[in-house]
């Protein structure tokens, strides 16, 4: 298992379009991929799970996959975090 939290660095948070971005990168991952936010544990590959957790600036996220590419999946989520969704 790999984790890593990260923080909200955009200002809209995780809005329907950062919540497509998240998906399409998780697709092609064999690993299980998972979002959590203070309790809620939700599947990174559900778009509705993405935007149920009610993800705000500065909130902090936890990405945990587990599976044969969980570090690449991780990687992936990472940067498109840092990015800041190319919003900014």
């Amino acid at each position: 298992m790999t984790e890593k939290v990260i923080t909200i660095k955009n200002r809209a948070g995780i809005h329907a379009r950062p919540a497509a971005m998240l998906v399409q990168a998780t697709k092609d991952f064999k690993s299980a991929v998972y979002f959590e936010k203070d309790n809620d544990r939700i599947n990174a590959k559900s778009i509705m799970g993405i935007i149920t957790l009610g993800a705000a600036y500065g909130a902090e996220i936890r990405i945990i996959a587990e599976g044969e590419d969980e570090q690449d999946a991780v990687d992936a989520l990472v940067r498109l975090f840092e990015s800041k969704f190319e919003e900014e």
